[in-house]
């Protein structure tokens, strides 16, 4: 069980989220990851996507922050769906329910990546409200080049 509240190492702290639900979607709190200022990785949160019978059908994360590489690169929130329950919405309403979590922190505005080829990702993004900025080139000392990354779509949603 989580403490109501953890002291996280830039003074951050988690919260409580409460319920998460939204009809046939209920997000699952997993973990709170602190994050690691040595590798640049932010603290989040981490749900699990689920049904009402506690199906699992992906997840998410809601990562605290504003460094430079969270807003252009890595963004606020990512997520999964299980390829047997794409087509559902639930990725863009899986994030507007984190919408209130991510105020409660104070981050606004809110900043989602994708891949500028990941068509159903753009969607999700644009069904959750939020709104193509621009397409940034990653620069070759981010990891995500590594991977073979070269572009990043940046949509910003005012909380």
């Amino acid at each position: 069980m989580w403490r109501a509240r953890q002291k996280l190492p830039d003074g951050l702290e988690f919260l409580e989220p409460g319920p998460l639900q939204d009809g046939d979607l209920e997000l699952v709190l997993v973990s709170k990851y602190p994050g690691d200022p040595g590798t640049g990785f932010s603290p989040a949160y981490k749900f699990e996507m689920c049904t009402p019978y506690g199906r699992r059908i992906g997840n998410i994360d809601l990562r605290l922050g504003n460094s430079f590489n969270l807003i252009m690169y890595g963004g606020h929130i990512g997520y999964r769906v299980s390829p047997a329950y794409r087509g559902n919405h639930y990725a863009a309403r899986s994030c507007r329910l984190l919408f209130p979590l991510a105020k409660r922190h104070g981050i606004s505005p809110l900043w989602f990546t994708c891949n500028p080829d990941n068509t159903p990702s753009r969607r999700s993004c644009e069904l959750a409200g939020a709104t193509l900025v621009d397409i940034v080139e990653i620069p070759k000392e981010i990891d995500m080049y590594d991977d073979g990354e070269r572009f990043k779509c940046r949509y910003r949603v005012d909380l």
